[in-house]
C-alpha cells in the first residue's frame, strides 16, 4: 500500500469555522438513513450512501500535491491529473510553498480554491488536522493514503480512532486510510452488458478481476477500502446494488468492520438480485492473524461468517481465479430455464471427467429421453453415449451435424446449461466446434460454457471466437466452470424465493421477554433449574421436574412426577454433571431417591460445589439427542447453533449456524447442513423424528437471541431430544451464561 512516506501539508493557525468555501452550495445529506430497528435496536435497512460524486467527481483537490521527482506525492498526482483529464474532472493542488505543479495553479489551502470540493485526495503523513478544513468547505469526500493505522497495532488503531472521531459528524465520508489509487483506474468504456463492480481491502488482490476487462468483461467500479476509519465493504455493496450498470460484485474482504452491516448490505444485494461473490481470508489461524496485520480488521469466526454469508446468498469461494471467473459469468448471464447441465464433449473420457465433477459439486446432469437419444443419434453413430454426457466421436463437429446437434442439446426443457469441455487445440475441427457453439448462444436464452483446456491461450478460436462472445462463458479449467455453474443456479435459485428476513424481525419485546428478564442474573452463570425456568418462559418444553432440598421432598416428588425418574444436582457452577457423577437416572423407588439424593449432594459437598438444590426430573423417552443454543459473535453479536447432541457433542462437533433473525426455511437449511441429518428421518428401524418441533425450538431459542441478547451471551440446551414424530421435543439440560 501507498502511504508510509507521504509528505505533510503544514497549516498555520486556524481562522474561526466557516460556512462554506467555494461558490457552490454545501452537500447534500448522505445516504438514507432509517430509525427502523428491531427489537435489540439495531437497524433492519442498510443506510446507503450516495457515492456517485466520490466516483464520478467533478471537481478534486489534491492536498500534498507534488511534482518532485521520486516522491510517492508525485507519482500520485501525475496519476491524478491524468484520470481527471479522461473522467472530465477539474483538479486543484493544494500545497502551502507551491504556485504551480505540472503547470496547474496550486493554492496554499482549501479555502483558498475558486469553486466547492467533491473530493480531496490526502497526500499528508496525519490527515486528522486536515478533517476540520474540509468540513468548514463542505467537502463531500476525502481519500487518505497514509498509513501506520490500525494495521500496525494498538498505537496505530488509536489513531485511526481519532481518525473517525474527526470525521463523524461533519458530512465527509472518508475512503481509507491505507488505501489506493485502484477507485481512479482507467476503465474502459468500449465495453457493453452488464459489468463487474469491485471491493477490495487489498488493492493488489483485484488485479486478476480488473484485468477482466482485457477478455472484454465490463468493469464499474473499483473501492479499495483499505482500513475502513469511515466507508467500509458494506457502504460500497450496498452502493452498488442499486446501480442499473452493475450485474455482478466482487469482493476481496480480509475483515469485516461491522457484522450487521455486511449482513444488511447483501440482504440489500439479494432484494436486488444482484449476486455478490467474494473472497474471505481468514479460513485459518494464519490466515486471519496475516489480515488482521494488514487492515486491522476483526476477521471473527470463520465459521460464523460462512454461515452468514450462505444465509444472505453471498457466493463465497477461495481464490481469485475462481472470483473473476465466478463473478463474470453471474455478471453477464440470464436466468437459468431450468436446473439440469448438459455436458457436451468430442471424448468421451474428457466428457465423463467433467460430469464426476460436476455431480460431485452437486450439480444434475439429467438423463435425457429416449426421444432425444433417438434424435442426437441421427447425426452420432450409435455406439457413442448420448444420454448426458454427450459423446459425439470427434467426426460430426467438423461439418453441418455439429450445430444440429447443440441447437437439439439446447432445445431439451430439462437443459438450462450446456457445457463443452475442449481440453486442447484440434483445428480445423476444435475452430468449428467452437464458431458453432458462440452461433447458438446468440440464438438461446439457455447459458452456454466452454472450457477451453490448452495451456497456451493464444489460439485464434480461443482469442478471437470465444473472447469475442458476449454470449458463451469460456473457462480455462474444469474446476472454475463447475465453481461457476453451481454459483451461477444456487444464486437464482436464492434469489427466485427470497423474502428478507429483516422485514419480519421482531420490533418490540413478547410477554416471553418480560418474564424472562427477571429471571437473568447479570455477571453470573444460571443453574440447571434456572436456565430451564427461562426456556419455560419462552415456550420450550421441558421435563416435569421438582426442586428439592432435602429426601424426604424428593420422595414426595417423585411420587408426582411419576416413576421411574432421573435425579440431578443443580447448581450455578455446574456445567458437567455426568462427569462428576451426578446424575442418576431410572430410579423406580423411594428407596433408590433417598439414596441418590443423599449420594448428590455428598459428592456436591466433596467438589465443593454450591447448590441450589436437586432436581427430580420425568424420564423422557428415547429419541434424537441435539443441541440448541445461542453464542455471541464479535462481529455479528448473538447466533444461533444447532447440531447433534448428547455427551459426545465435542467430539462429533456437527452443528450449523446462523445469525438472527432467519425464518423457518432457513432453520430446516441449516438441520440439511448437519453430517447426522439422516439421524432426523429414522435409521436402523427408529421412527422419524418430529422434527417440525426442533425447527419450532430453534425459532424459539432464536427470539431469546434477539431479546435478550444484551445479557443472555450463551445459552446451551443438550441435550434437546427430538422425540417420534408429532410427540415434540424436550430440553433435558441447559445451560445460561449472563453478561
Amino acid at each position: 500500500m501507498l502511504g508510509s512516506t507521504h509528505g505533510t501539508l503544514t497549516t498555520t493557525s486556524r481562522p474561526s469555522r466557516v460556512v462554506a468555501c467555494g461558490n457552490r452550495p454545501g452537500p447534500v445529506v448522505h445516504g438514507t438513513a432509517t430509525e427502523d430497528v428491531d427489537v435489540s435496536g439495531r437497524p433492519l435497512h442498510a443506510d446507503v450512501p450516495d457515492l456517485d460524486r466520490f466516483f464520478r467527481p467533478e471537481t478534486v483537490a489534491v492536498i500534498g500535491a507534488s511534482e518532485t521527482e521520486g516522491r510517492p506525492n508525485t507519482a500520485i498526482t501525475r496519476r491524478l491529473i491524468a484520470w481527471a483529464e479522461r473522467a472530465g474532472a477539474r483538479i486543484h493542488p493544494v500545497h502551502p510553498t507551491r504556485t504551480t505543479v505540472f503547470g496547474l495553479p496550486c493554492h496554499p489551502s482549501l479555502r483558498d480554491l475558486p469553486e466547492q470540493i467533491d473530493l480531496a485526495v490526502l497526500l499528508v503523513g496525519d490527515p486528522a488536522p486536515v478533517i476540520e478544513e474540509l468540513s468548514d468547505c463542505k467537502v463531500r469526500f476525502a481519500v487518505v493514503f497514509a498509513s501506520g493505522f490500525a494495521e500496525t497495532g494498538a498505537e496505530g488503531a488509536s489513531a485511526q480512532a481519532r481518525l473517525a472521531a474527526a470525521v463523524e459528524g461533519t458530512g465527509i465520508r472518508l475512503l481509507g486510510p491505507n488505501t489506493n489509487l485502484n477507485a481512479f483506474e482507467h476503465f474502459r468504456d468500449d465495453l457493453d452488458g452488464p459489468a463487474i463492480a469491485l471491493v477490495t481491502q487489498s488493492g493488489h488482490q483485484g488485479r486478476p478481476v480488473f484485468a477482466l476487462q482485457e477478455l472484454g468483461i465490463r468493469l464499474s467500479h473499483w473501492a479499495p477500502t483499505g482500513n475502513e476509519a469511515d466507508l467500509e465493504c458494506a457502504d460500497f455493496i450496498s452502493y452498488f446494488a442499486t446501480r442499473p450498470e452493475v450485474g455482478a460484485i466482487a469482493a476481496y474482504v480480509e475483515g469485516l468492520k461491522d457484522g450487521r452491516a455486511f449482513l444488511l448490505a447483501a440482504d440489500r444485494a439479494a432484494r436486488h438480485k444482484v449476486p455478490v461473490v467474494a473472497v474471505k481470508v481468514g479460513r485459518t489461524e494464519t490466515g486471519a492473524r496475516t489480515a488482521a496485520t494488514h487492515t486491522g480488521k476483526l476477521t471473527g469466526a470463520d465459521d460464523v461468517v460462512d454461515a452468514a454469508m450462505r444465509q444472505f446468498g453471498v457466493i463465497r469461494v477461495d481464490g481469485l481465479d475462481e472470483l473473476q471467473d465466478t463473478a463474470a459469468l453471474l455478471a453477464r448471464s440470464r436466468p437459468p430455464r431450468a436446473a439440469g447441465v448438459a455436458v457436451y464433449s468430442i471424448s468421451g473420457g474428457t466428457g465423463a471427467h467433467f460430469a464426476d465433477l460436476a455431480t460431485a459439486a452437486g450439480l444434475e446432469l439429467p438423463v435425457l429421453s429416449a426421444a432425444r437419444q433417438s434424435e442426437l443419434h441421427q447425426w452420432i453413430p450409435g455406439y457413442l453415449s448420448v444420454a448426458n454426457p454427450i459423446d459425439n466421436g470427434g467426426h460430426p463437429v467438423g461439418d453441418w451435424r455439429g450445430r444440429k446437434i447443440i441447437d437439439a442439446v439446447l432445445a431439451d426443457p430439462s437443459i438450462g446449461v450446456l457445457v463443452c469441455p475442449v481440453t486442447g487445440p484440434f483445428p480445423p475441427l476444435s475452430d468449428r466446434l467452437v464458431q458453432d457453439l458462440v452461433d447458438a448462444a446468440e440464438n438461446t436464452d439457455k447459458l452456454v460454457c466452454v472450457v477451453w483446456g490448452s495451456p497456451v491461450g493464444t489460439e485464434d478460436a480461443y482469442r478471437t471466437t470465444l473472447l469475442g462472445s458476449s454470449r458463451v462463458a469460456t473457462f480455462r479449467t474444469f474446476s472454475n466452470c463447475v465453481t461457476a455453474i453451481r454459483a451461477y443456479l444456487d444464486h437464482h435459485r436464492f434469489t427466485a424465493g427470497y423474502r428478507s428476513p429483516f422485514d419480519n424481525a421482531p420490533r418490540t419485546l413478547s410477554p416471553s421477554a418480560r418474564k424472562a428478564q427477571a429471571l437473568l442474573r447479570p455477571g453470573e452463570q444460571l443453574s440447571e433449574h434456572a436456565a430451564k425456568q427461562l426456556l419455560r418462559a419462552y415456550g420450550i418444553r421441558v421435563p416435569r421436574e421438582q426442586l428439592v432440598t432435602s429426601a424426604a421432598a424428593a420422595v414426595r416428588a417423585a411420587a408426582q412426577i411419576g416413576y421411574p425418574v432421573v435425579m440431578k444436582a443443580s447448581g450455578p457452577q455446574l456445567a458437567h454433571k455426568t462427569e462428576l457423577g451426578l446424575v442418576k437416572i431410572g430410579l423406580t423407588s423411594a428407596s433408590q431417591v433417598r439414596d441418590a439424593y443423599r449420594e448428590l449432594t455428598e459428592i456436591a459437598r466433596y467438589e465443593e460445589l454450591p447448590l441450589d438444590g436437586i432436581l427430580v426430573c420425568q424420564l423422557v423417552g428415547r429419541g434424537v439427542e441435539m443441541a440448541v443454543g445461542i453464542a455471541h459473535d464479535r462481529l455479528f453479536g448473538p447466533t444461533v447453533t444447532a447440531g447433534l447432541g448428547g455427551v459426545l457433542v465435542e467430539v462429533l462437533n456437527d452443528t450449523a449456524v446462523r445469525v438472527p433473525p432467519f425464518d423457518e426455511d432457513q432453520v430446516r437449511t441449516m438441520l440439511g447442513e448437519l453430517r447426522g441429518r439422516a439421524l432426523l428421518g429414522g435409521v436402523r428401524g427408529a421412527p422419524p423424528a418430529d422434527v417440525d418441533a426442533l425447527v419450532e425450538t430453534v425459532l424459539r431459542v432464536q427470539r431469546m437471541a434477539l431479546e435478550l441478547g444484551d445479557v443472555l451471551v450463551e445459552l446451551d440446551i443438550n441435550p434437546l431430544v427430538v422425540l417420534e414424530r408429532g410427540q415434540g421435543a424436550v430440553a433435558l439440560d441447559a445451560l445460561a451464561f449472563c453478561r
